[in-house]
């Protein structure tokens, strides 16, 4: 099983109000013709009777897949038989969310993750033979994670930061009666970033700023077993680590050191020695091995897509494999012999599917049906990337949908989209609430303002401590090319967002009077408190999130000025604010009191509460009572809004 970890740098903003600007210079504009294909539209219900399904950990017998999927409404585990049979329900939770992690290496154990109520404070669990259930990882406030089997297939190892709520300590597990020993205890904030398969080496990374860090190995076998640093710079490079090799003898890590972009490079263990290992002209992602060494995965972030290319380092050639459907590649595993290869395909239109392909044939088999039969992909849009000019020549990148019902002389509505982080990206891929609001009239343009990651480090930093003003414009400069488009009803035009999207929603409620309508999906709206009451386990990037976003003990003052719960009064238009109850990083009162502010000013403000739920919806019914709250908002407060 191989564990794929996205590492998003948490970013904030400052924020001034924006002044009214000349229209955007569009360098890419999409022609409009008016549709004469009939199509149909569908409710959040028929969206959500898809499958979401992750998970590609081959078992020891190499006939089935582990998964997690939301089939019942929330994700349990499933046992996936390669030869196409039906998938058998292996975990019956009604309460919390199952994410599996991997099987055990000789039988049909498996490890898997869950939390409290959306708390994000994971415990591992081992499901055993008989059905029974174990909590490795015991105890209260404590958060842990599974890191990478021994390659002697007999231990196996946890992050957890139980000693000190502040960093995470390495256990080794044994896998037969599940005692355990502490291996590396961390003392000084290292992120802990992975294991060598002998279990020798443990690859750390320190973080100095937002721009800047390290790498080190600890070598447990050596008597001291101190980090010792393998990246020695001037300057402001960052790393982050890929992988160690199957036969131990190099460390992959990216790097920005020689561009714009991260590319792979390889330490050999031996020599201390650096190589290139792989180049793109955009990020390299991430890099990791088939479990005999022979396969090297590679993925590639391409324009807001996934580019994978699996090498044969036997070979050393590019595996060709048989015509497959539109959509990116993601999630591939190879069984222990490499005969055989399970991995996902995701498109604009359709959901993730399993498929297995064994190699040297010239077929694949779909193992999985996530979509729903009742909704034909031809009714729904492929986005398309466009790229527009902000208010000083910066050109921001966005992925647009087109409504089928939209022409010249139908304009439909239309919604400024804006991803969380602030450093995370939108991304092309199948999203339920997006085709939704598309399905039914609405065009969304999910942008990438400047702090958006996978446009080059450049374009990342722009937004440092100017969140809030810079990237508000941005969002601006976006409404101003929808109005360029002549199938878009230019004075019908929303915003909305989640986590920091939902923050940069609020404050271009707050602090500019473009939109007609907002909806901020968890987020938030005090950077003051938010930023003084993070969760202790992020201690290790603390620093790295306030170089972003400011130092709550000495940018108070500028971390008022953008918060818009502060004045809450000056919202003019329509809000909808959904909020989960048990959110560690955007607390309930934030939410609670934004509501009031609005209110206080006379303004119509909609909230809607979830009480099982955290940083995000788990459960397949609150995505569907959300999705449905969204449409019934913006029919009637943008939809239906006075010119």
């Amino acid at each position: 099983m191989y564990k794929f970890v996205v590492t998003t740098v948490v970013a904030f903003a400052v924020l001034s109000a924006c002044s009214t600007v000349d229209k955007p210079n569009a360098v890419t504009a999409l022609s409009a013709p008016v549709s004469s294909v009939a199509f149909e539209t569908y409710s959040a219900e028929e969206f959500y009777k898809t499958t979401s399904v992750y998970g590609s950990s081959i078992n020891h017998s190499s006939d089935a897949v582990l998964v997690s999927n939301d089939a019942s409404g929330i994700f349990n585990a499933y046992r996936v038989p390669v030869d196409g049979g039906p998938a058998k329900q292996l975990t019956f939770s009604t309460k919390e969310s199952i994410f599996v992690a991997s099987w055990f290496p000789n039988d049909e154990r498996f490890l898997f993750s869950a939390d409290k109520g959306g708390d994000e404070l994971d415990h591992l669990y081992v499901q055993q033979l008989d059905g029974s259930q174990l909590d490795l990882t015991p105890g209260e406030g404590l958060k842990a994670l599974m890191l990478t089997w021994h390659e002697n297939d007999r231990s196996f190892f946890v992050a957890t930061n139980e000693r000190d709520p502040k960093f995470f300590d390495v256990y080794q597990y044994n896998a037969d009666n599940y005692s355990r020993e502490l291996v590396f205890k961390n003392d000084s904030g290292f992120n802990v970033e992975n294991i060598s398969p002998n279990g020798q080496f443990i690859a750390l990374s320190k973080t100095h700023s937002n721009s800047n860090s390290d790498l080190y190995l600890v070598d447990l076998q050596s008597t001291m077993a101190k980090p010792t640093l393998i990246t020695p710079h001037s300057g402001d490079v960052s790393y982050y680590v890929h992988t160690f090799s199957k036969k131990n003898k190099q460390l992959l890590y990216a790097t920005d050191e020689f561009g714009e972009f991260n590319q792979a490079w390889a330490y050999d263990l031996d020599t201390g020695k650096s190589t290139l290992n792989y180049k793109a002209d955009w990020d390299v992602s991430f890099s990791y091995f088939s479990k005999d060494g022979r396969y090297q995965i590679i993925g590639v972030n391409a324009d807001a897509q996934t580019q994978l290319i699996i090498k044969d380092l036997k070979t050393q050639s590019e595996l060709t494999l048989p015509a497959l459907p539109s959509g990116d590649l993601s999630g591939v595993n190879f069984s222990n012999d490499s005969k055989s290869m399970v991995f996902y395909l995701n498109s604009d239109t359709s959901p993730s599917n399993l498929y297995v392909h064994t190699l040297g044939s010239d077929s694949i088999t779909r193992l999985t049906n996530s979509g729903n039969p009742n909704i034909k992909e031809q009714n729904l849009v492929t986005g398309e990337v466009v790229r527009f000019k902000s208010f000083d020549g910066i050109v921001i990148p966005a992925i647009l949908y087109k409504p089928k019902q939209a022409s010249m002389i139908n304009k439909v509505p239309a919604l400024v989209f804006i991803h969380g982080g602030p450093g995370g990206q939108s991304r092309k891929g199948y999203s339920a609430t997006i085709q939704h609001l598309v399905n039914n009239g609405y065009a969304i343009i999910m942008i990438n303002n400047r702090g958006s990651s996978g446009y080059g480090k450049t374009f990342f930093h722009l937004d440092d401590k100017r969140h809030g003003e810079d990237d508000l414009q941005d969002v601006v400069y976006n409404k101003k090319y929808l109005q360029t488009l002549d199938w878009v009803d230019a004075e019908k035009i929303g915003v909305m967002g989640g986590s920091y999207g939902g923050y940069l929603t609020m404050a271009a409620m707050t602090f500019t009077d473009e939109f007609k309508v907002g909806i901020n999906i968890f987020g938030v709206t005090n950077w003051v408190r938010t930023l003084e009451s993070i969760p202790p386990y992020w201690e290790s990037f603390r620093k790295s999130l306030y170089d972003e976003l400011g130092d709550p003990a000495t940018d108070k003052e500028r971390l008022h000025r953008i918060s818009p719960v502060f004045f809450g009064e000056k919202v003019n238009n329509p809000v909808l604010v959904v909020q989960g109850v048990n959110d560690p990083r955007v607390l309930k009162i934030e939410s609670d009191e934004m509501v009031q502010a609005i209110r206080s000013g006379g303004t119509y403000v909609d909230y809607l509460l979830f009480d099982d739920e955290g940083h995000g919806f788990s459960k397949k019914n609150n995505r569907i009572s959300a999705s449905n709250k969204y449409l019934e908002f913006l029919d009637a407060y943008l939809l239906k809004a006075s010119k």
